[in-house]
């Protein structure tokens, strides 16, 4: 058994500085002692993809990131481990605790899992170990994770069992300012011809200068359009993982104050993960800036409905922490105006369908808009040289 601080303490030593998870009871001393940290980032996630996809967008910013959650919890994050991390060939440490260890008693929710944990981590081509449980271990063992980590580019994992890291209590938790932002909504006459989300698009990218953005594009046609508009180096283009352009962008924000953030959500990808709102609004900083394109359908699949017609996104974003919160017209300068908001601020835009013609798909691969972006920001990574 080994002290929170001696694991935390080597990873610090490596550079790991960033930390997202989902609690579970046997990581409770490495979530209060990084809560607890001031030099490290500890982000609460609402589910492990979250986590993972928070830790990954730390990661692009240049930090070494970790993802903290129980193997029941592994099933939420295939989707960001297999299409973000696996494609743009991005790395962080996952510790995943092992519930459900075979021959011990656990709650019957954990059997299963337990007994398919490394099958599923092989399965996805993650390499893993057991979790360190003496001292002398811990420094191998992070050694080993890095090395690969940087020579691959992608995830490695730890796998915690019960009783390895020593109790430690839970200091002064800090407390989340709730703002009490209202939707600001433009006059949207009857009948309204909504803007195209290429006509939103455009108008984002003239707002916004390449030296001071970031533009991260959901998965779909949103991120195939802004490719088509102008293809910029502070540009990434989310080729899966849907839902988690927005926790992506979070983890990169606060890594990277620097810069604005801008994330370009869809309604079928904001309804998938729209626990990370809640996240964002208790976490998001004053360079955080999300627009969510609305038309209602799941366009890139062939038009099937969402169910955002009875979603009121605005008033999510406002009971979620928005500092300020935006409910777009159909005049387009309200897109170069919401740059100017107080954030994390959130603006959703109703848009007509259609998709223009002949609309090409990125000619650069995943990796190398990530190894790309990585560049433009000067990041100083070993994975982000890498071919």
């Amino acid at each position: 058994m080994i002290e929170a601080s001696q694991f935390v303490g080597a990873a610090k030593r490596l550079g790991f500085d960033f930390w997202a998870g989902v609690p579970c009871s046997f990581l409770t001393p490495f979530i209060n002692y990084t809560i607890g940290d001031t030099d490290l980032t500890y982000i609460s996630a609402a589910n492990e993809g979250d986590a993972v996809a928070a830790s990954t967008g730390a990661a692009l910013g240049g930090h070494r990131s970790v993802a903290m959650m129980q193997n029941s919890g592994l099933g939420n994050a295939v989707s960001p481990l297999t299409s973000l991390n696996q494609v743009f060939r991005v790395p962080l440490l996952l510790i995943i605790t092992l519930r459900g260890e075979p021959g011990k008693p656990d709650e019957p929710q954990h059997e299963l899992m337990g007994q398919i944990t490394t099958e599923l981590l092989e399965t996805m081509r993650i390499p893993w170990d057991w979790f360190p449980d003496q001292d002398d271990l811990v420094e191998n063992a992070l050694q080993q994770a890095v090395e690969h980590m940087d020579t691959t580019g992608r995830p490695y994992a730890l796998i915690m069992k019960k009783g390895m890291v020593e109790p430690y209590s839970l200091g002064q938790v800090p407390g989340f300012e709730k703002t009490s932002a209202q939707p600001m909504s433009a006059d949207i006459p009857e009948g309204a011809d909504f803007p195209s989300r290429h006509e939103v698009l455009d108008s984002l990218v003239a707002a916004g200068n390449v030296q001071d953005t970031v533009l991260i594009a959901s998965t779909g046609f949103s991120g195939r359009e802004l490719y088509a508009i102008d293809d910029r180096p502070n540009q990434l283009y989310m080729v899966g993982s849907m839902g988690c352009a927005s926790s992506l962008g979070l983890g990169l924000s606060l890594v990277r104050p620097d810069k604005k953030i801008i994330v370009i959500d869809g309604d079928g990808a904001a309804l998938m993960r729209m626990g990370n709102m809640a996240t964002i609004g208790a976490y998001g900083g004053a360079n955080y800036y999300h627009i969510l394109l609305d038309n209602r359908v799941h366009e890139s699949t062939g038009g099937q409905m969402t169910v955002s017609s009875g979603v009121d996104f605005p008033a999510v974003a406002a009971a979620c922490g928005y500092r300020e919160v935006h409910r777009a017209g159909t005049d387009l300068r309200c897109v170069g105006e919401f740059l100017q908001a107080k954030a994390p601020a959130f603006m959703c835009v109703n848009t007509r369908k259609g998709v223009p013609e002949g609309l090409p798909r990125p000619s650069v691969k995943p990796a190398e808009v990530a190894r790309r972006l990585m560049n433009h920001l000067n990041v100083n990574a070993a994975w982000a040289s890498m071919d």
